[in-house]
């Protein structure tokens, strides 16, 4: 496992030299994206925003952010659970040009696929509030806003040394979170056994 420094736009090379389990710091240029504009886009038929286009590095999140004095404040930022969007991944990777995307859990199959295909990483945030990243972030502009509304609106966000992302997803088909759900399966078992706890044993239901 390693640590990188990396700035968008990302490269095809710095993406395939990642592993699962490397740790990411990012600078540059990235987008927002949370379901709504995933079916506006993909589902509906609207044209993509323009930083959808522009930038290859993207954020499952949906930032509380206020405007003062002409200026954008960012109030929180939480990245969401990427698996809630895979019906719509492997789009977002084709036809955005993605080499990252940014958000917590996993992402399934479809997604994976495109993203060895094409050259494409998925990050988790290492962090237990990434709240506290606040001052590492700048809001440069924002699309869709009247459209879509303030949580699902695309913000074009400036990065500096965000971090620490741990990478989940690589493009050799390895997934962090597949590979310890094995891990922690099998540690399950072996703690049942000693215990002498059979194997068909459910919880206490309070409800």
């Amino acid at each position: 496992m390693a640590e990188y420094h990396l700035s968008t736009p990302l490269s095809e090379e710095q993406i395939r030299d990642l592993h699962v389990g490397d740790t990411i710091y990012l600078s540059g240029q990235v987008f927002t994206c949370r379901s709504r504009l995933h079916r506006w886009v993909f589902d509906e038929g609207h044209a993509s925003p323009a930083a959808a286009m522009e930038r290859d590095a993207l954020i499952h999140v949906g930032p509380i952010v206020l405007r003062e004095d002409g200026k954008y404040q960012l109030v929180s930022f939480m990245p969401t659970s990427s698996i809630r969007f895979e019906k719509w991944g492997a789009k977002s990777v084709r036809e955005w040009g993605l080499r990252m995307i940014i958000g917590k859990t996993t992402m399934g199959e479809e997604t994976m696929k495109a993203m060895r295909e094409l050259g494409c990483v998925h990050c988790s945030p290492q962090s237990v509030s990434p709240n506290l990243w606040c001052d590492s972030i700048e809001i440069d502009d924002v699309e869709l806003f009247d459209e879509l509304g303030t949580i699902e609106a695309t913000w074009h966000m400036n990065l500096n040394e965000l971090g620490p992302f741990v990478v989940d997803i690589d493009t050799h088909g390895r997934n962090l979170y597949d590979e310890h759900r094995d891990e922690v399966d099998a540690n399950r078992e072996a703690a049942l056994r000693k215990l002498g706890i059979p194997e068909d044993f459910e919880y206490t239901r309070l409800y």
